[in-house]
């Protein structure tokens, strides 16, 4: 039996076969970048998280070296309140529970009642919502510190209500409803709104901020 001529039918369609699966194989890798690039989030640095020097629930002092290589979610509110900050704890409660135990993803929560809201108290409140004080930190001290971790770097409000326009005795501030994002590199990343109308919590904001954390974990 002779040996197939390089020009042989039989040669054409090895070389076809070979040219195919090749351009199968790179068409179904381009998917892959595609599909992993839409799936990625768009978190611009916003701007750097200053250094500050805070008092957890456990009475341990903080600062931003504490949080140094970590991504972290933080919110504020106080324990006072009867407004949102029930919700918002219970919403931080779920990433608490939903980040893989691999992840080294921090939650911090800002008081904007530091005279009310002492370590023992931001305790108690931590305690009735199960939270893991290795995983999550609630911040109290000095108004000032607050206002500049909270006002200037992470973009969180509070405004306190004054006497005469309070709805009741526990209506003392307005602050913001969102969740914001700090990288490992201490930059605030994002914000995540997370009540309102419109808003669904369960289906669309805490996926998409389990997947910015997971995202800025991988950021070099």
């Amino acid at each position: 039996m002779t040996e197939a001529s390089p020009s042989s039918p039989r040669t054409v369609w090895v070389g076809f076969l070979l040219f195919f699966t090749l351009f199968v194989l790179a068409f179904l890798l381009w998917l892959l970048a595609a599909a992993r690039n839409f799936g990625e989030l768009r978190l611009p640095a916003i701007g750097p998280v200053a250094d500050f020097t805070l008092t957890n629930q456990d009475g341990q002092v903080v600062s931003l070296g504490s949080l140094t290589n970590h991504v972290w979610v933080a919110d504020i509110v106080f324990t006072r309140c009867a407004g949102p900050c029930p919700r918002m704890t219970a919403q931080m409660r779920s990433l608490q529970t939903l980040l893989p135990k691999t992840s080294s993803a921090r939650l911090v929560t800002l008081t904007t009642d530091p005279d009310f809201d002492s370590p023992s108290v931001l305790k108690q409140y931590g305690d009735h919502f199960h939270t893991d004080s290795k995983r999550w930190m609630f911040l109290t001290g000095a108004k000032a510190q607050i206002a500049a971790l909270a006002g200037d770097s992470l973009k969180l409000s509070a405004v306190p209500v004054k006497p005469g326009d309070r709805q009741n005795d526990a209506d003392l501030f307005i602050h913001t409803t969102i969740f914001v994002i700090v990288d490992r590199h201490a930059r605030l990343r994002g914000s995540f709104e997370t009540g309102g109308d419109g808003v669904d919590w369960t289906n669309i904001v805490q996926p998409k901020i389990l997947r910015a954390v997971r995202q800025l974990e991988h950021e070099p």
